[in-house]
C-alpha cells in the first residue's frame, strides 16, 4: 500500500517537473504563434483596418472577395505553381548531393557538409540581390551571351517567374540537403550489397532499393521546401520586379499599400489553409510508404 502510494506520488512529481520544463516553451508558443494567429483570424472578419484594431463590425466581405474574384484565384494558382516547381527542382538537384554526403567515407565529409549548407549563413536578401546581378539585363549571363555573339539582344531572365524560381531553388537547396541527409543516414547498405551479389546492376539497385527507401527523406525535403517557397516574399518581389504575384507579395501590398488589413488577413488564412492541406497530403503519403 505504501509502495503504491509512493509510486503514485513519484508519478505526480514527475508530471509536475515535466510540465514545469514545458512551461517556457508553451508560453513562447502562446505569445508568438497562437495569439497572433487568433488576432489574424479575427482581423479577417473585420470590415476595415480600424475595425480590426478596435473590434466589432464583423463581415465576410474579405473572404467573399478572395473566393469570388478571379484575380485571387490566379494568385493562389501562381503560388502553388511556384511552390511545386521550386520543390521539385530543389529536391532533384539536392538528392545526389545529399546521397553522396550520406555515403562518403572521406575524412572531408564534415567539411563538404558544411560547405553544402554554408549558404544559410548568408541572408536570403543578399543572395537574391546576387541573382539579380547574375540574371539581370546587364548581368553576367546576358553580358557573356552577347559578348560571345550567341545573342543579339537581352534575354529577359528577371522580372518574371523564371528568375524567382531560379533564385528560390538556390536559396532553399540547403534545407533540402539537410532534410534528406537526416533521412539517408538511416539507409541500410546491406540491402544494396545483397542485390549486387544477386546480379543487379547499379541502376537497378538504385531504382528498386535506394530510391524507394529514401522516399521518406525526399518527401520531407519536398514539404519543407514547398512550404518555404509558397510563404516567401522577398525573393518573388525582388526577382519578380512587381510582375510576380503570389500570396506573400499580395499580403504585403494589401497590408502596407492599400491598408486593407482584413483582406490581407484573409489571404494569410488562405495560405495557412494551403499549408494544412499540403501537410495532410504529406502525412497520408508517409503512411502509405510505411505500409
Amino acid at each position: 500500500m505504501a509502495a503504491a502510494s509512493h509510486a503514485s506520488g513519484g508519478g505526480t512529481s514527475h508530471r509536475g517537473v515535466l510540465l514545469l520544463l514545458l512551461l517556457p516553451g508553451l508560453i513562447a508558443l502562446l505569445t508568438t504563434f497562437l495569439l497572433p494567429l487568433i488576432w489574424l483570424v479575427r482581423a479577417s472578419f473585420a470590415s476595415s483596418a480600424m475595425a480590426a484594431l478596435r473590434g466589432g463590425d464583423w463581415t465576410l466581405e474579405s473572404y467573399r472577395t478572395v473566393l469570388l474574384d478571379p484575380f485571387y484565384w490566379k494568385i493562389a494558382w501562381n503560388t502553388l505553381y511556384l511552390g511545386v516547381n521550386v520543390a521539385v527542382l530543389a529536391v532533384v538537384l539536392s538528392y545526389p548531393i545529399a546521397l553522396f554526403l550520406a555515403r562518403t567515407t572521406s575524412r572531408w565529409r564534415g567539411v563538404l557538409t558544411a560547405l553544402a549548407v554554408a549558404p544559410l549563413l548568408t541572408s536570403s536578401v543578399v543572395r537574391t540581390y546576387g541573382w539579380m546581378v547574375i540574371l539581370g539585363d546587364r548581368g553576367v549571363i546576358n553580358t557573356a551571351l552577347q559578348s560571345s555573339g550567341l545573342t543579339d539582344g537581352v534575354i529577359r531572365l528577371t522580372n518574371n517567374y523564371f528568375g524567382a524560381t531560379v533564385a528560390l531553388v538556390e536559396i532553399l537547396m540547403p534545407y533540402a540537403i539537410l532534410a534528406m541527409l537526416s533521412g539517408f543516414g538511416r539507409l541500410n547498405t546491406q540491402f544494396e550489397e545483397a542485390a549486387a551479389m544477386l546480379g543487379a546492376n547499379r541502376l537497378r539497385v538504385f531504382t528498386r532499393i535506394v530510391l524507394p527507401l529514401s522516399l521518406p527523406g525526399v518527401l520531407t525535403a519536398a514539404l519543407l521546401v514547398f512550404v518555404l517557397a509558397i510563404s516567401s516574399f522577398v525573393t518573388p518581389r525582388l526577382m519578380g520586379g512587381g510582375r510576380v504575384f503570389v500570396i506573400g507579395t499580395e499580403v504585403f501590398n494589401e497590408a502596407t499599400v492599400t491598408l486593407n488589413w482584413p483582406l490581407a488577413a484573409a489571404l494569410s488564412v488562405l495560405l495557412l489553409v494551403l499549408f494544412g492541406s499540403v501537410i495532410v497530403i504529406y502525412q497520408r503519403a508517409m503512411r502509405a510508404l510505411e505500409m
